[in-house]
């Protein structure tokens, strides 16, 4: 939606006609947006102000009369008749925002060959400023190559799934997220705690005050109060602060505040909850709502006090030591169940890191019983997977994609896409490798290639130590480091925690020292 740009300080404006009408517009905009008012009102008011100045020269390169333009035609069907109309009365005709304004509404309608056609007008009548007009159409070009190497990911109403082209793609390319986001769009704004407003975030205290050291602001969210006590994390486009409800210390939440508003993210923690039940759940993180602005958006999530996998390993790292590795067998069973829960959902996480692993801690004390089928108070105790900002859902694509793209996360990214090679459920079981040897031995992986029965594997360049369980160890990245395709990756993951339960279970001792490590684990974290 194009915006009506006022001043009403501006003297320059006493003889200028039109400003009136600006006036009027921005108020039926507002009413439009609170719902006070129809959409046919705006489209009238609209109309009689074009029919009022089209033919006067005082307007006809002024932005704000071609923003309109633009409003009037966003809102009809006649769309083409409307710009062709612009044309004839030379509105802007010489403004690279007439032809990038009007190409992306084009495109926004799936009428590519159309845009693609503006952007040359514009360009071939020195539209400026012109070096703009052409980034934007090397944008467009960039976004159809994109489409041309991939399919339509729209469903048809019997539910059939539309395919065509290519079965390769970037999960991750702002063209497919947008794409998704359109196609999920009917659907998510039917779940509970999704809340959208049109406006900016307009709370007394700016969401942009808010910086790390942030303590005790008090915000303003859907009519409740959050009283900021500190940021919990920070990456390039979200913070993400512990707060508590109506300053309530025994209701804290994580409040993720990103800007541009993401609900990619909200959408995958829905799936989480649909397709995931029982004690299997409580393995993954929970979204209670967002909020969406037009300029960010605040998901609220649950927050736990106990700190990352990373954190613990770090714990080790500043002391020189290393986990034990009863501890690193019991969280490498923890992300194994993870990974075989969510590969059989059709989920990707995307960005499986130590960082975004929340540690939990059981309520009750642990006993040896419940231990390998996760029951009792083992159910409360392991992990808990955050930040689904890059998950991937398999079920808003054809059977048998794979894809293409890196994750850019440091150190994680996978054999595959290290190699331009095409992957599916080898960015989430590379990132548990890692996690692994992160455990095991304080650094991150390094991987090389060795001969084996006539072709290749790959392996971590790291040794393991004589003491550990060795067979244990290489069978995990022998295996997992080498997933072939068409390989049943759910019953290998099954398979290799099997091993690992089995191998406790068989030696009760370990889960009793593995009990003492972990009351002793949390002293450390939650003191820190």
């Amino acid at each position: 939606m194009v915006m009506i740009p006022t001043d009403l300080n501006n003297s320059s404006y006493a003889n200028d006609p039109l400003f009136p009408w600006l006036l009027s517009i921005e108020k039926e905009l507002g009413d439009w947006y609170s719902g006070n008012r129809s959409s046919g009102d705006l489209d009238n008011l609209l109309s009689d102000c074009i029919s009022t100045f089209k033919n006067n020269a005082q307007y006809r390169n002024d932005l704000r009369f071609l923003k309109i333009w633009f409003l009037y035609l966003e809102g009809s069907k006649d769309y083409e008749n409307i710009f062709r109309e612009m044309e004839e009365n030379e509105i802007c005709i010489g403004h690279s925002l007439l032809y990038e304004w009007y190409a992306y509404f084009l495109e926004a309608k799936g009428k590519w060959k159309e845009a693609h056609i503006i952007y040359h007008i514009g360009i071939s009548r020195k539209a400026e400023p012109i070096e703009k007009l052409k980034w934007a159409q090397s944008l467009f070009v960039k976004r159809m190559s994109e489409r041309l190497n991939t399919f339509s990911l729209g469903k048809v109403d019997g539910g059939e799934q539309v395919e065509v082209g290519m079965k390769l793609i970037n999960p991750w390319s702002s063209f497919i997220l947008e794409e998704l986001l359109k196609k999920i769009h009917p659907r998510i704004t039917k779940y509970d705690g999704y809340h959208l407003s049109k406006k900016a975030y307009s709370g007394k205290v700016a969401l942009s005050s808010l910086k790390k050291s942030s303590r005790n602001k008090i915000i303003e969210i859907g009519g409740k109060k959050y009283q900021i006590k500190g940021c919990a994390g920070q990456g390039g486009f979200a913070q993400v602060f512990k707060a508590y409800v109506d300053s309530n210390p025994d209701d804290a939440v994580a409040l993720k505040i990103q800007r541009p508003a993401f609900p990619w993210e909200f959408y995958m923690y829905r799936q989480l909850d649909e397709r995931i039940s029982g004690k299997q759940r409580s393995s993954f993180g929970f979204a209670h709502k967002i909020h969406i602005y037009s300029d960010c958006s605040i998901l609220i999530c649950d927050y736990l006090a106990h700190g990352t996998l990373q954190d613990a390993i770090n714990s080790y790292v500043v002391t020189g030591k290393f986990m034990e590795e009863v501890l690193c067998i019991y969280y490498t069973t923890e992300m194994l169940y993870m990974l075989e829960t969510l590969h059989s959902v059709g989920i990707i996480h995307g960005d499986f890191k130590p960082d975004n692993l929340l540690i939990r801690y059981s309520k009750d004390d642990l006993s040896e019983e419940g231990f390998k089928d996760r029951t009792d108070s083992w159910l409360d105790q392991g992990l808990y997977l955050v930040d689904w900002g890059r998950g991937i859902d398999l079920q808003l694509f054809p059977k048998n994609t794979e894809f293409t793209g890196d994750c850019r996360t440091s150190g994680f990214c996978c054999i595959e896409m290290q190699e331009k090679k095409p992957w599916t459920f080898q960015a989430n079981t590379y990132g548990l490798c890692v996690a692994v040897h992160m455990m095991l031995h304080n650094t991150y992986m390094e991987v090389e290639r060795k001969t084996s029965d006539g072709g290749y594997i790959y392996l971590p360049k790291s040794s393991f130590k004589r003491y550990w369980n060795v067979e244990l160890w290489k069978a995990l990245f022998t295996k997992l480091l080498n997933v072939k395709p068409g390989n049943n990756d759910i019953e290998l993951l099954r398979s290799l925690r099997k091993s690992f339960l089995d191998y406790m279970h068989d030696n009760p001792l370990l889960i009793k020292k593995l009990k003492g490590l972990l009351v002793k684990q949390r002293g450390t974290l939650c003191s820190a």
